[in-house]
């Protein structure tokens, strides 16, 4: 997978590879004082904990011993729990591939809206955001794929990114999630987990 360092992109929303406002890859109304922004802003101000601190920060958000071994078993049960995937972001960050989870998670939120000018607008800053050869945060997709997006644009629908998703959720699935389950970030806190659970 590409990796290339450079900065956000500035400027409104507009139609691919414009520039458009200071936003973050969740943030739909590109205005600074969205919640999305503020969330971006929050969470750039903890970049520098440790992978660890920042999930055994509390344990009160810890996920059970039986919610990681349902993990272990299914990849689906752990996208399915918040918990889980903020531990499985943990880890893509560390590999470098976190735009991944985000831009699985971004599709999700599009194929909920029902707006047309909403859908329009999201689906736009998808693809600046994950499509774009121009941007830093790139998926890999397959030509096929990519060029029916690029047809897509046309009209926008909540579904246009339906397929590249899956094919996004089907790589995380085969190649992050078993070097996850291998990881010091998952088996850490599963002995933390366990030696809790002897403790009580």
């Amino acid at each position: 997978m590409r990796k290339r360092q450079a900065g956000h992109i500035e400027g409104p929303p507009q139609a691919p590879g414009q520039p458009r406002p200071n936003t973050c890859c969740l943030c739909w109304c590109g205005c600074c004082k969205c919640l999305w922004n503020e969330d971006r802003i929050e969470r750039s101000g903890r970049e520098t904990c440790t992978k660890m601190d920042s999930i055994e920060a509390s344990d009160e958000h810890l996920p059970s011993l039986e919610d990681m071994g349902s993990w272990a078993r299914s990849f689906e049960m752990m996208m399915r729990s918040q918990e889980g995937r903020e531990i499985f972001r943990e880890f893509l960050r560390s590999e470098y591939s976190e735009e991944n989870l985000l831009f699985w998670l971004a599709c999700e939120e599009l194929k909920k809206e029902t707006n047309p000018a909403t859908v329009d607008e999201k689906a736009r800053i998808i693809y600046e955001d994950y499509v774009s050869i121009l941007s830093p945060k790139e998926v890999s997709l397959d030509s096929r794929v990519r060029e029916g997006i690029n047809q897509s644009l046309a009209e926008p629908s909540n579904l246009m990114y339906e397929e590249a998703q899956l094919q996004i959720y089907t790589l995380m699935h085969r190649d992050s999630f078993p070097r996850f389950l291998n990881s010091s970030v998952y088996r850490d806190l599963l002995a933390t987990r366990r030696r809790t659970c002897l403790d009580t």
